[in-house]
């Protein structure tokens, strides 16, 4: 059974980017006690790992870990998505939204104590290409079914019509409106 100290090593080892103690731990412990581990804050592995930007190691958790494990909150209820986004990881956000057996896009809409989700984090951190990435991957359907059309038919219109740029906003928990152009951009 894995002490505290050994416990308290393996998040400094997911932090820090040791993914050599990482693999020791699983093989003196085995990936039983991994999501059980949390620091003071209540961030787990996934948290360290994926703030700090180390695809290395969680390429190698996720296939020992429950995959609601990559929805799991720490004190403040941000997730590892949070905590990737808010250090730029962009490498990483994809893996956690794309990761086949994981929530997906859902992961994009939790939100923390603060009230801001992954995309609220990236806007408020200035982050536009994680912004734009994590947009890209929402399900932002409504408008097409309120019409009875798909959303490819509305798009394939707009294109038609000469359109080539959407404006997207997004209001925050707080009230803020954020705007986003997706499409072609304009050379200025």
């Amino acid at each position: 059974m894995a002490t505290e100290d050994d416990k308290d090593e393996l998040l400094l080892s997911c932090r820090y980017g040791e993914l050599d103690e990482v693999k020791q731990f699983v093989e003196k412990y085995g990936s039983q006690p991994l999501q059980d581990i949390r620091d003071q804050n209540g961030n787990t592995i996934l948290h360290m790992t994926c703030g700090n930007g180390h695809e290395d190691i969680l390429d190698y958790l996720l296939p020992l870990i429950d995959t609601s494990f990559l929805s799991s909150t720490n004190n403040a209820g941000s997730t590892p998505l949070h905590w990737a986004t808010l250090n730029s990881h962009l490498s990483i956000v994809k893996i956690l939204v794309l990761f086949p057996q994981g929530p997906g896009a859902a992961l994009i809409d939790i939100k923390n104590s603060a009230g801001r989700s992954p995309l609220g984090e990236a806007e408020m951190a200035g982050w536009d290409e994680g912004a734009q990435w994590l947009t890209s991957q929402m399900n932002l359907d409504d408008g097409a079914e309120n019409t009875g059309m798909k959303e490819e038919d509305t798009i394939g219109e707009d294109l038609e019509a000469g359109v080539g740029e959407i404006e997207v906003e997004i209001e925050d928990a707080d009230g803020g409106i954020a705007k986003m152009t997706l499409g072609p951009t304009k050379d200025k």
